[in-house]
């Protein structure tokens, strides 16, 4: 069984604010789900986040049993029962089949990478108050300042999601990978991640939609 195997001016400053918004979000890309899956929804799922770090693990798979408890599911942390450490295949297969769990979601880290893209230069206009003693007048004119573009690298965390059926045949149903930029607490990355992936599983009926 293969189980565990895959697992400025006032525009510009807006556009800027604009900008870094959009980075302390993560985003899912490479989705995937299974179109063939049109059996009931998932009922009972086990949830696996493999982290080394033991108080991360129980953060994240609490996150998901939260999310999923409030839509209906019942959902258990791996940590429940393993607090020491995460199960092995067997251990999983044991649960699996002794609880009745017809699901697992299964999250892991994957990688780090660095995104480099270039940030575009901007123009903006300066004013400047002139006095002229001669004609004993204050005059404003304005000046041009170019502000050229420069190459910018942010670090990219990658993490996998993987959705398991557990019933005649197990079988991945649904996967996608989170990015998320460095810089971002934990709190805000987890919930990220949540409440982008729950959704998804409720709109393609892996679990009911409450």
């Amino acid at each position: 069984m293969k189980l565990l195997n895959k697992f400025i001016p006032v525009s510009v400053f807006c556009c800027l604010m604009i900008l870094m918004e959009s980075c302390s979000t993560s985003i899912l890309v490479d989705e995937w789900n299974d179109s063939s899956f049109h059996e009931s929804p998932l009922e009972k799922i086990f949830v696996i986040v493999i982290r080394n770090n033991p108080i991360q693990r129980r953060i994240w798979e609490d996150a998901f049993v939260g999310e999923l408890t409030r839509l209906g599911v019942k959902a258990t942390s791996s940590y429940k029962l393993f607090p020491d450490a995460l199960p092995d295949t067997n251990q999983i297969l044991e649960i699996i089949q002794g609880r009745g769990f017809d699901g697992i979601l299964v999250t892991r880290i994957l990688q780090k990478e660095t995104d480099t893209h270039f940030v575009d230069g901007y123009v903006t206009s300066e004013s400047k108050i002139r006095y002229n003693p001669f004609q004993n007048v204050y005059s404003t004119y304005f000046r041009n300042i170019e502000h050229p573009g420069y190459i910018d690298s942010v670090t990219v965390y990658r993490r996998a999601i993987e959705v398991w059926v557990i019933r005649d045949k197990e079988r991945i149903i649904w996967e996608a990978t989170s990015n998320t930029h460095e810089g971002n607490s934990l709190a805000a990355v987890k919930n990220d991640v949540v409440d982008l992936v729950v959704p998804e599983l409720s709109k393609y009926a892996i679990i009911k939609s409450k």
